[in-house]
């Protein structure tokens, strides 16, 4: 195991529910159902055991086998959390960064980093990414993304093993939203900083407030129907927007394609 783990140190803020949305997503993924090897890696899991424990118990509701391994670089946080999680099976917790480093020669299913990037610059995501994601077993996927302090804002981004983005993911908050492009202050680090005009995630934000904004029509039916108008006009006006299943639950996941840097 790598002596010298990969990364910077995070900030280590933490909190109950603060994944739950990315929790979720993560549990319904085919490659979770699918794993022959169902491990899970939350790395760069903070202060506590909090989100490695509450992505355990979200996900063995649908993989009884589960396995979520928390990887901290932070020696104090991987003892802090092995006392919190004692005796807890199914969770454990070791010294480690972008390396992944797995006994045994596992390859993860699915790395989860939440809130990791957000202090690299733009120009080192790449090289982060290519490091998780050569980590993962040939079918699995890295979700690499942000939230804001209580998760009602968040977005993720899908990358699979070949490193290469999938989708974007945007879950809001319907009941206290005003505009969703509240989630540009919560972008992934590989698109915050291009929510300028004539990038893609610039036009996809643009156009969802304006959809948002229209559906107030039917706002007198509830925030999920305003927001399922919404995204349902996206989709009517050739965004590559997916799941329609889960727009119920504030989600919007779009084609890369869509919103990829350009230049």
């Amino acid at each position: 195991m790598n002596a010298s783990p990969v990364g910077r140190p995070t900030r280590g803020t933490t909190g109950v529910n603060r994944l739950r949305r990315v929790d979720r997503w993560i549990a319904r993924h085919p490659v979770l159902r699918r794993a022959g090897d169902p491990l899970v890696v939350d790395l760069g899991f903070g202060a506590s055991a909090v989100t490695p424990l509450e992505l355990h118990a979200r996900l063995r509701r649908v993989r009884a086998d589960v396995e979520v391994l928390g990887l901290e670089i932070d020696p104090d946080r991987v003892a802090r959390a092995r006392a919190q999680a004692a005796g807890m099976p199914g969770v454990g917790f070791a010294l480690g960064g972008f390396e992944v480093p797995v006994p045994r020669g596992r390859r993860p299913a699915i790395i989860r980093a939440m809130n990791v990037l957000r202090q690299y610059d733009e120009a080192d995501v790449a090289n982060a990414w290519g490091r998780m994601c050569g980590r993962l077993d040939a079918d699995g996927i890295l979700v690499e993304g942000t939230c804001d302090e209580i998760g009602r804002v968040v977005t993720w981004i899908e990358v699979g093993a070949d490193a290469v983005p999938r989708t974007l993911t945007v879950s809001l908050r319907l009941d206290v939203l005003d505009a969703p492009s509240i989630a540009a202050e919560r972008l992934p680090k590989a698109l915050i900083h291009r929510n300028v005009p004539g990038e893609g995630v610039h036009a996809f934000l643009t156009a969802l407030d304006q959809e948002w904004a229209r559906a107030s029509a039917v706002a007198p039916f509830g925030p999920v129907h305003r927001w399922r108008t919404a995204v349902g006009a996206m989709r009517d006006a050739g965004w590559p927007v997916r799941e329609p299943g889960r727009w119920r639950l504030g989600e919007v996941t779009v084609d890369w394609s869509a919103v990829a840097p350009r230049g």
